[in-house]
């Protein structure tokens, strides 16, 4: 076949010749203006030059060079080592062409691309993508922390050690939660994959070494779930009133973005228990909020099209402080747009606390038994030890507390799993006790944070010791009668905790420790 020679157009791929165009609509605009032959070049001579040059700065720190899918680059100036993609030249031949000690790794997005490359002799694993990022166009999936921690679990348990760096979106404001929920009971992250957050900077030498910082401690939020004690039901109802008193004198402040129908009752119900309660949508107000060391509630019952914003700039403000976050999914599976809500404050975000009802739980995790009608649960279809669970499953994927209510309530950290079996019929038919619940738990973890399973317990016990108490009075007929009550019998509690009076609890706690 002889070419049609009569116009036979060179491409050169460089910026300033594309114009921010697109090179293949470039090319296809110039087919249709009658080119007749197409030569696609890349010049070796370039990319080698590129390649040699880095290389002697590299050499020059003692940092080794890894190039990206060429092979042949990386043979012709030395290179340590290539990273290779799925689609691209296989190990065992990356292996014949490179010096016995070359470096490989290998991107991987699932835990059955990890496991083949580990059993191919990969020297690392390139994990992502992570988080959703411009650089990357043709990610196949975005598999979260959540994803990065299943493969890590998977190969920490085969018998070949090796490397791992997640990548994907990874910047300073997210890197140190994406080595902190990443980290499987086996294997953690070696590191993190950085791209556009170094490269595009202004100071790269400021922000790398910010990276290396961040990178070396713990986030501020960070706490390490204390293990299951055989007398673990005891200990902890020990302690459930001295918590109540601390929180009660430190009178801490509740950051709520709850949704209007609530507002006002959770408001009340934070004063009542003792609280500071702030009633906030607007994320703006959060760094400033967030100095006075409490606590933020998100509550996507009353969602809107400018809420999830608002949510992720107080998320992140309150993160960076240490303090601590709820989070109630509310509705989460009732529709498309709360789901998408849910899969991207899960991704920007930790909450030191998820609370919600089997429904919500199931769809945060990702395993929706299917649509909600509404706020409500629906009829459940997991039994208590399913429940229990999810909730462990749930809290140790994301290293923080999980909270399932129902008739009875299952709490974890991970490691402990408690069911807790007190409250009233009357909260579930009431609009807003459950939200109430969530500014309750703030409170607590505002107030006591080195055992956040302990501080949510305790809150969750004066709640439901409360509405006991309240449903129990003789005037109290119903629903409407009992809210009232309810916010006295909080007062009620709370003078009596000032007094040193810790009479409410005695006995009245129902509580096991479920093991799993």
């Amino acid at each position: 076949m002889f070419a049609n020679l009569s116009l036979y157009l060179v491409t050169d791929p460089t910026p300033e010749i594309l114009k921010g165009r697109d090179l293949c609509i470039v090319v296809e605009e110039a087919l249709k203006g009658g080119l007749q032959t197409l030569m696609y070049e890349i010049k070796m001579r370039v990319l080698i030059e590129t390649a040699s040059k880095l290389h002697a700065i590299t050499k020059t720190h003692g940092v080794p060079l890894i190039i990206n899918d060429r092979v042949d680059v990386a043979v012709a100036v030395g290179a340590e080592g290539v990273h290779l993609g799925q689609d691209d030249m296989t190990i065992d031949t990356a292996r014949k062409l490179l010096p016995d000690n070359a470096i490989i790794g290998i991107s991987v997005s699932s835990v059955d691309e990890a496991r083949k490359a580990v059993d191919q002799g990969a020297d690392y694993l390139g994990i992502g993508t992570v988080f959703p990022t411009p650089t990357k166009k043709d990610t196949k999936s975005i598999i979260g922390t959540a994803g990065t921690k299943e493969i890590l679990e998977a190969v920490g348990e085969m018998s070949r050690a090796v490397g791992s760096v997640a990548i994907g979106g990874i910047n300073l404001g997210n890197v140190q939660r994406v080595i902190f929920q990443s980290q499987a009971i086996s294997k953690g992250l070696d590191g993190v994959a950085v791209v556009s957050a170094i490269m595009a900077a202004d100071d790269p030498k400021e922000v790398a070494t910010e990276f290396n910082k961040l990178i070396s401690i713990l986030p501020p939020f960070a706490a390490i779930p204390a293990p299951p004690r055989p007398n673990e039901v005891s200990a902890l109802l020990n302690d459930v009133p001295l918590v109540v008193r601390k929180m009660v004198k430190e009178h801490p402040l509740v950051h709520n973005m709850i949704n209007f129908v609530a507002a006002n009752f959770a408001a009340n119900v934070a004063l009542a228990i003792g609280a500071s309660p702030i009633m906030s949508p607007y994320g703006d107000e959060a760094p400033d909020l967030a100095l006075n060391g409490g606590a933020l509630l998100i509550n996507m019952g009353s969602l809107t099209s400018e809420s999830v914003s608002h949510y992720l700039k107080a998320t992140r403000a309150y993160n960076e402080g240490g303090n601590p976050v709820v989070y109630d999914p509310v509705g989460a599976a009732a529709t498309q747009v709360r789901r998408a809500a849910v899969k991207q404050l899960m991704a920007d975000g930790y909450f030191d606390l998820i609370k919600g009802n089997e429904g919500e739980i199931r769809e945060v995790f990702g395993n929706s038994a299917g649509r909600q009608r509404g706020v409500d649960s629906g009829p459940s279809t997991l039994n208590n030890r399913e429940k229990a669970t999810l909730t462990r499953d749930l809290a140790r994927r994301e290293r923080n507390i999980v909270l399932l209510t129902g008739p009875v309530d299952y709490l974890s950290d991970g490691n402990r799993v408690i069911a807790i079996g007190n409250g009233h019929s009357f909260l579930g038919q009431v609009t807003g006790t459950g939200c109430a619940l969530g500014t309750v738990t703030g409170c607590f973890l505002a107030a006591h944070r080195s055992d956040k399973l302990l501080a949510v317990l305790s809150g969750l016990l004066l709640y439901e010791i409360a509405s006991e108490n309240a449903a129990a009075k003789d005037y109290v007929r119903g629903p409407g009668s009992f809210v009232p009550a309810l916010l006295d019998e909080l007062c009620v509690i709370r003078e009596a905790v000032l007094k040193g009076d810790d009479s409410w609890f005695s006995g009245r706690a129902k509580i096991q420790q479920i093991t799993l």
